[in-house]
């Protein structure tokens, strides 16, 4: 995690607390249980891949008494995101409340190609704590639940001298005595075969669990828990397996655990996690199949899983980030007339992680990777044609912008600074950030819309600086007859915002503005009204203010200094 200083909250804003390829920018990828995407990103060069796992966090059966890490939405927290570079985060996964499980949600890499995926996913934890209840409601025994600790001490004591321990539920012991392997799912799993003893041993404890789950179905067809975590298992189970196995596949394995988890959400429509990790397991799937149309079949089918985890757990970052990679995968297969329109989709998703959490850094890298990726495909077709398109060259410098943050929020991954090798020259060096605004006279927000003037503006990793240039009307002659500037200015007082004296930034659609996009900083010292030309310009003026401040927040201003000033 970074730094932890004490920072205001912004609006919108800060969040509280916390392999290289070829060179192209590609998002970073989310998919399996870490997933991490390896993939490549595109760009003139291409940008480094992030190596994520974007596999569902694996599930933990060890036992520990220490509580489940929160999942930093940083970066990792969830798992597999999508852009096409990875990245392998070192910040705690957030933690994701589903209805009877706290698993940790690990941030898979993503990598700058399109294509990468860098998804998160939820798999429960061993580090449940007792407030961690992992499931298994037993019908007859009321709320009854099993944890994976005791799925663990259960198995250990049926490993050791046959005798339970005293600290296993007598339940437990019933339920072990039927275990449904009939059933398709089961002879999945006792099929699988693994060749390093780790592995093996890991796979003893998943193919028990899944025999516990199993057998609390049979007793009780309606448990939603049981489907859910039995799904886990079976999406875990996937990762034990070799991608060259046959019997079982990996994909057999995904399936099967997609069915669990449609049978878990018919029982109970609001199971967040279920979604969440079911949209993973079908994207883990639609890797497998390319570029073909099975597989843009299955990446909508993850889109549609991840809006409806977002629908259910509106501030979940990790759910947003890894809807945009899904996305970005889909633009990759869609139809070209359809491509532009999945890709600002996919921006949206991205930027509405980043404003749930700013110092989201996988997000952030992402949503620089398919801003690149536009400016790429603006620049080959000539855009839409609609006249509303911002310049490739307006993109590619944003793109910048945003790896520029995460390289400084994550100095220490390579994926971040190699790709930000290959944009730096793509920002307004010495500024991370120059435009236009209009602004009012300095100390007079309530002057005429006449008064305010459409000036440059120039952001830093210390300050937003207005620049006032002579105007024509300012030029005077000398005595040869000459036109030169007088110097008129000097006393010209500008705009000027310290990036430690911001306490928010926010929109603003205030009527007693001139026309435009209204922005509001409030500092210490007040509020500073500014109007952008459009409410995209808006966007990015938005986003790269309240990251100077994320990045200054976090200690990490002077890493920034250095991309910029060299």
């Amino acid at each position: 995690m970074a730094d932890t200083v004490e920072d205001p909250q912004l609006h919108n804003g800060v969040a509280q607390g916390e392999s290289e390829t070829q060179q192209h920018l590609t998002p970073e990828p989310q998919s399996d249980h870490d997933p991490q995407l390896q993939t490549e990103a595109k760009l003139t060069d291409e940008i480094p891949e992030i190596e994520t796992d974007s596999k569902p966090e694996e599930v933990q059966f060890e036992v520990t008494d220490t509580k489940p890490e929160e999942v930093q939405s940083e970066v990792t927290d969830s798992k597999p995101e999508e852009v096409q570079s990875q990245v392998i985060d070192d910040a705690k996964p957030e933690e994701v409340e589903s209805k009877e499980i706290d698993a940790k949600a690990e941030v898979n890499d993503v990598d700058l190609s399109p294509g990468g995926s860098g998804e998160i996913s939820i798999r429960p934890t061993e580090a449940d704590q007792e407030t961690t209840h992992t499931v298994l409601k037993k019908e007859d025994e009321g709320n009854k639940t099993f944890t994976m600790r005791e799925l663990l001490s259960e198995l250990k004591s049926e490993e050791g001298d046959g005798t339970p321990h005293s600290s296993v539920s007598p339940y437990s012991r019933e339920s072990a005595s039927q275990p449904a392997e009939n059933n398709p799912a089961m002879d999945l799993i006792n099929r699988i075969q693994v060749n390093d003893e780790e592995g093996r041993s890991r796979q003893r404890v998943l193919a028990f669990a899944a025999r516990k789950y199993a057998s609390a179905i049979e007793k009780n067809p309606q448990d939603h828990d049981a489907l859910y975590n039995w799904a886990l298992i079976l999406q875990e189970s996937a990762d034990n397996v070799s991608p060259d196995s046959v019997s079982p596949s990996k994909d057999d394995l995904l399936e099967e655990a997609c069915k669990k988890y449609d049978e878990a959400t018919r029982l109970c429509p609001t199971l967040y996690d279920a979604y969440y990790n079911w949209a993973i397991a079908i994207s883990d799937r639609a890797k497998m199949r390319g570029r073909t149309k099975e597989a843009e079949e299955l990446w909508e089918q993850a889109t549609n899983n991840y809006e409806k985890a977002v629908q259910l757990n509106w501030n979940s970052c990790q759910a947003l980030n890894n809807w945009g990679l899904a996305l970005q995968e889909l633009s990759q297969i869609v139809p070209a007339r359809e491509k532009e329109k999945v890709v600002r989709t996919a921006i949206s998703k991205f930027r509405a992680a980043i404003r749930l959490q700013f110092d989201f850094h996988r997000a952030i890298y992402n949503l620089g990777t398919v801003l690149y990726g536009l400016a790429e495909d603006t620049l080959r077709t000539g855009g839409s044609g609609n006249g509303k398109d911002m310049p490739p060259g307006e993109l590619y410098s944003q793109s910048a912008i945003y790896i520029a943050a995460a390289h400084s929020l994550k100095p220490s991954y390579s994926v971040y600074s190699s790709a930000l090798r290959l944009v730096r020259s793509m920002l307004p060096l010495p500024h991370l950030k120059v435009g236009y605004l209009t602004a009012p006279p300095v100390g007079n927000l309530l002057a005429p819309h006449s008064d305010w003037k459409r000036t440059e503006f120039e952001l830093n990793h210390e300050r937003l600086l207005q620049v006032l240039k002579p105007e024509p009307r300012e030029l005077g002659r000398n005595l040869s007859g000459k036109a030169e500037a007088m110097n008129t200015n000097v006393e010209k007082k500008t705009v000027k915002v310290n990036i430690s004296e911001i306490v928010s930034v926010t929109p603003c659609a205030d009527l007693t503005l001139p026309p435009g996009a209204g922005l509001c900083i409030d500092t210490v010292h007040g509020p500073v009204y500014l109007v952008a030309d459009s409410w995209e310009s808006l966007d990015g003026w938005l986003d790269a203010i309240r990251l100077v401040y994320t990045i200054y927040a976090r200690g990490k201003s002077d890493v920034l200094a250095g991309i910029i000033t060299g």
